[in-house]
This record gives C-alpha cells, structure tokens and sequence, in this order.
C-alpha cells in the first residue's frame, strides 16, 4: 500500500521572479558588481531590472529558492505531498509564479501584499560565471500572522519534514522560529540551507538560536567557511566543520546531519550519530 504523503513537505523562502540574461562585464561594471555576487538590491540597482528587459532579451523564470527544491521535489513525490508559504504582490509576476508551481503540482499558500509588487532577482550571466541581485519587495513583508492563521497552520500540522532558507532570517524569524518548535514539538525533521555566506555572517545570533533545532543542515563550501568564522569553529577544513557543527548542543535525542556540498567537488556528510564524515565524489 502506497504511503500517504499528502503535504508531507512544507518549505519556506522568497518567492521571486527571476530576470536571466547574458550580459557584458560592461553592464557589471556599471552596477558595481562582481561576477558571482549574490547580494540585495540596494537603491542604485533598481533601473537594473528594466534595463535587462529592454536592452539584453531577458528571460522570464520563476525563481525562489526553496520555491524551486519544492517544485522539484513535488515532481518525484506522490500527487499533493508538498506546501511552499512566502509572500507576493497582487500582480503577474505572482500568477506568473504560480503558474509554474501549478505545472509542477506544488501547492502554493501565499501571503499576498496588495501594497508591493512580488519580488524579482536579476540574473547576470557572464561566461560560467552568474551574479544575482535580489529586490525582495513583498516577499519581505512575510508574518508570521500568516502561518499561525489556524487555515494555514493546519499545514504545518499536517507536515511531516520542513524545509526553509537561511534567507528567510531575513524576513520572517518568527515564522522559522514557530514552526522549528512545533517540529521539535512533535519529534518531526526539520531542515534549514544557510543559502549564502552572508547569513551566517549577518544573522549568527539567529543561526544560534535555531541550530540546536535542526535535524540536518545544508550549505556549500562558501557557506560553510562562512559559518565557521561566525560560530569561532576555530577551522576552515570543511570535513572538520561539518563535524563540528553536527557535534554541536541539539534540543532533542535526534542526530543532526551537515550536508555541504563543492559544486563539482566532493560533497561532505557528517552526523552527530557517527565518528566517521563521509566524502561523495
């Protein structure tokens, strides 16, 4: 008999539009950024948006974080198994999204802001190289009132695993906080990604705070550098990190897997459960 996993899996990010083009160094230069950026749009980058639609033929991807791992993951999974929550605008970039999680089958349980336009993350291609700069706009506007809404907190209820961005620290920490203790609660699994290096380094007392809760931890090698300074880990050698921080005080008896993985290179498993850290090829 089939296991039921009708919305099992519930993830949490920002949910944006992505505007992907190729471009010249030129442009990057203008913008003052690098090749591989992955910054918040400031002031001085807005008219960037408009000008990747005008002048570089920019494609139009539904984008997001977790938003795309859902979409994915809902793809393999049974019919239903899968919830993605993050806020939007009243607008066609949020029907434009929400379309693509329809193709997929994923759930979407937005908090809509008819005050903002949903959000956009400009993708300049350069060669192998891809730098992202991200205008949050309504996805910030995030609350934890929505989640706990008892409608939308039936979703948590009805979980199984949790999946949520490094990212969302920025937006919604009483919503990361909320649902890591209804997991720790109910002993079901609850999984965060550090997302990129700036959030261990910007948002540590929150990446502290929620640690203990964790059952298993995602990030790449930047991330995971990134994450041993803040936390004073007093290494950067990835496979000692990786044991360290699984090593580290959890809330519960349940073992903490760190999975960080090198782009091409040898992806690092360890867990608390075990001496050995493992190295995929």
């Amino acid at each position: 008999m089939a296991q039921n996993l009708r919305g099992a899996l519930v993830g949490f990010c920002n949910p944006l539009l992505d505007i992907s083009a190729v471009v010249d160094e030129g442009l990057l230069a203008e913008y003052k950024l690098n090749a591989d950026d992955a910054i918040m749009a400031s002031p001085e980058h807005l008219p960037l948006f408009q000008t990747l639609m005008d002048k570089y033929n920019a494609q139009l991807l539904p984008g997001g974080s977790a938003q795309n791992t859902l979409r994915g993951a809902q793809l393999l999974l049974p019919a239903d198994s899968a919830v993605f929550f993050g806020a939007v605008g009243a607008d066609e970039n949020a029907r434009l999204l929400k379309g693509a999680a329809d193709k997929a089958g994923l759930r979407t349980n937005y908090m809509v802001n008819k005050e903002k336009p949903t959000g956009t993350c400009a993708l300049l291609i350069t060669g192998k190289h891809r730098s992202m700069v991200a205008n949050l706009s309504a996805a910030e506007s995030y609350d934890v009132s929505h989640v706990t809404a008892p409608a939308n907190w039936a979703d948590i209820e009805a979980a199984r695993l949790y999946y949520i961005t490094g990212f969302f620290f920025a937006v919604s920490d009483a919503s990361i906080d909320a649902v890591a203790k209804h997991a720790l609660a109910n002993n079901k699994t609850f999984t965060m990604n550090l997302s990129a290096s700036f959030v261990a380094e910007f948002f540590t007392s929150h990446v502290e705070k929620t640690l203990p809760m964790i059952n298993i931890l995602f990030g790449n090698e930047v991330e995971a550098a990134a994450l041993a300074k803040a936390l004073k880990l007093g290494t950067s050698e990835i496979r000692q990190v990786a044991k360290r921080v699984a090593d580290m005080p959890r809330a519960s008896d349940r073992p903490r897997m760190v999975v960080f993985t090198q782009g091409a290179q040898s992806t690092v498993v360890a867990s608390s459960d075990s001496d050995e850290v493992r190295v995929y090829p």
